[in-house]
């Protein structure tokens, strides 16, 4: 399905591109969150006469979570977990806890989404956890989980 593009996807392309997606991906992410429209003259031409609003609407997210990055940098995020003789947790840290920790320490408030974790961690020690504000906007935070 080709749609045109709103804002601004990583891995998918920027603000008025028009792109070929799956139908899945498209009726039930894209349309769904106003992130895409279909591509048809009509909404092209409903696009291009909303193209500044989108835009200016685009950098102002990206100055709101660039004025968050220093409390997200600076925010110490420990993580206490109960972990065996090994230092194999019991249970892990997820995407959804650090979001969570972000929220009561820094006052950020990241979706679990927007943490780009890869895998849990599920073991003790200092790991980088990278957090998406915004497409542009990437922050390495330490997640430090100590022998408890």
């Amino acid at each position: 399905m080709k749609v045109i593009l709103t804002e601004k996807i990583t891995k998918l392309g920027n603000i008025g591109d028009a792109v070929e997606v799956k139908t899945g991906f498209a009726r039930n992410y894209l349309l769904p969150n106003n992130k895409a429209m279909r591509f048809t003259k009509e909404n092209l031409a409903v696009f291009e006469a909303k193209k500044a609003e989108l835009v200016a609407r685009q950098e102002n997210a990206k100055k709101e979570a660039e004025s968050k990055v220093d409390a997200v940098k600076n925010a110490k995020l420990h993580m206490i977990r109960q972990a065996g003789d090994t230092g194999q947790l019991y249970g892990s840290v997820s995407s959804r806890d650090i979001a969570r920790a972000l929220k009561e320490i820094a006052n950020v408030s990241v979706e679990s989404a927007q943490v780009l974790l890869g895998a849990p961690i599920k073991s003790i020690g200092a790991f980088d956890t990278k957090i998406a504000l915004h497409p542009d906007v990437v922050v390495v935070d330490a997640v430090i989980v100590p022998l408890e």
